[in-house]
């Protein structure tokens, strides 16, 4: 079982950046789906970003343009940059990996490994 650890948050003024990492130990990282999800205060859990075992990538639509996820597989990392963050991102962002695929997962449930988070606060 792979094992997930965020860094990288903080605090940030709106239209700001962030670059968040997540470093991931054991086996066949290459082999995983990896995403991002995030949760706001009192709300739920939700999808932000996913790239699969082949370089597929899917982003929530309000991500489009802003955050690019990325991962360096000789180094065992997940990226997600965030650019021109506005403070309805502000969240506590969560790495997850799933199984190896060539869709796109997107779902709570496709996941099986998370991180314990690394919290993003945009304000000014």
């Amino acid at each position: 079982q792979v094992q997930l650890a965020e860094s990288g948050g903080g605090l940030v003024h709106p239209g700001g950046s962030l670059r968040l990492s997540c470093a991931a130990s054991g086996r066949s990282f290459s082999d995983y789906t990896m995403a991002w999800f995030r949760q706001a205060p009192g709300k739920e859990r939700t999808f932000v970003a996913t790239i699969n075992w082949i370089g597929g990538i899917t982003y929530l639509g309000d991500s489009v343009g802003r955050f690019t996820i990325s991962r360096n597989n000789a180094k065992n990392i997940l990226f997600l940059q965030m650019n021109n963050l506005k403070p309805e991102d502000t969240a506590v962002y969560y790495c997850a990996a799933g199984p190896k695929t060539s869709g796109i997962l997107s779902k709570l449930s496709d996941f099986s490994a998370w991180g314990q988070g690394t919290q993003v606060t945009v304000s000014s």
